[in-house]
C-alpha cells in the first residue's frame, strides 16, 4: 500500500493541480487509450459529489473531504461501523450475488429500471454520454473522472476494461464478515447498491481485489478520506462489521 500522506498535504497536492488547470476548459481529459494516453488531473468541477452529501450513492462520483469540519464528520461515521474478526472465504463465489449487474434487484435506487447496473452506474458518473443507437441503456463512449486516479478518461466501450466498476466494499470481503449467512436476494442488493459502487480505473480495481483499507487504497491520496466515509456508508447500511485493523486505517484517512 502507498505511504499515507497526511490529510493536509493531501489537500495541497489536490489544490497545486487545480490550480495549474485553471486556464483549461471544464472538459476531461484522457485516459490510458491510444494516442492521448497520459491522462490528468480534472478540473474542480468535475471532481463529483462529497460522500456526506450523497448518503444513497445516487449522486455521481466521489469528491474529497478536505475540511476539517468535513473530516471530523467523516470520523463520525467511521465511528460508528462494528469490528469483528475475519470469517472464513469458505463457500464464497461470486454467484452467490447474484448475475452480474442485474437489473432485477429490490430496494436499492436504480432496480428494475430497464438499464443494467453497471450502464446505471457509467451514466452516473459519465459526461458527454453516447448511447447505442436505439437503446436508453447502453453507453457506448463517455468522458469520465476517476477519482482513484485523480485523472480524467475518455472511455469508449471498445475498450471496456479501462473503467471497471468496483465494489467498495468488496463482496468477498461482505461474505466473510457476514454475507454468507444472508439470503439471496440482500446479496443481489449489497452487489447492486449504487452506494457501493464507483466506476474506477480498471488496474486500480484489480490490484484493490477483496482488500480493506487497511491493505488496499485509491492511488489519489486526496481521495482517501472520501473513500473510507463511503466504505462505512456502506458498511452501516448493510449492518456489517470491519476488521479493527480497517477501523483504525479508515479513521486514520480523516485525521483520527
Amino acid at each position: 500500500m502507498p505511504a499515507r500522506r497526511t490529510a493536509l498535504s493531501a489537500t495541497a497536492v489536490f489544490l497545486i493541480s487545480t490550480l495549474a488547470l485553471a486556464g483549461c476548459s471544464g472538459a476531461k481529459k484522457s485516459s490510458t487509450d491510444g494516442a492521448a494516453s497520459s491522462g490528468a488531473p480534472a478540473a474542480a468541477g468535475d471532481l463529483g459529489t462529497s460522500p456526506l452529501q450523497n448518503p444513497d450513492g445516487t449522486k455521481p462520483g466521489l469528491a474529497p473531504l478536505t475540511s476539517p469540519e468535513d473530516q471530523k464528520a467523516g470520523r463520525d461515521i467511521i465511528g460508528k461501523v462494528a469490528t469483528a474478526a475475519n470469517g472464513s472465504k469458505d463457500g464464497y463465489d461470486r454467484n452467490e450475488f447474484g448475475p452480474a449487474w442485474t437489473d432485477n434487484v429490490d430496494g436499492v435506487p436504480f432496480g428494475h429500471n430497464s438499464c443494467d447496473t453497471r450502464n446505471d452506474l457509467l451514466a452516473r458518473d459519465g459526461k458527454s454520454l453516447e448511447r447505442k443507437d436505439g437503446s436508453n441503456c447502453v453507453v457506448t463512449a463517455m468522458t469520465i473522472y476517476d477519482p482513484y486516479t485523480g485523472k480524467t478518461v475518455q472511455w469508449t466501450k471498445q475498450q471496456a476494461t479501462k473503467i471497471q466498476i468496483d465494489h467498495v466494499m468488496p463482496l468477498s470481503y461482505d461474505w466473510q464478515m457476514g454475507a454468507s449467512k444472508w439470503d439471496k436476494a440482500k446479496r443481489v442488493q449489497i452487489a447492486n447498491d449504487p452506494l457501493n459502487l464507483i466506476p474506477a480505473d480498471g488496474s486500480q480495481n484489480a490490484s484493490k481485489g477483496d482488500s480493506g483499507p487497511a491493505s488496499w487504497l485509491p492511488a489519489n491520496t486526496a481521495i482517501r478520506c472520501s473513500y473510507a466515509v463511503r466504505f462505512a456508508q456502506v458498511s452501516l447500511k448493510y449492518q456489517l462489521p470491519v476488521t479493527e485493523a480497517d477501523k483504525k486505517a479508515m479513521l486514520q484517512q480523516c485525521g483520527g
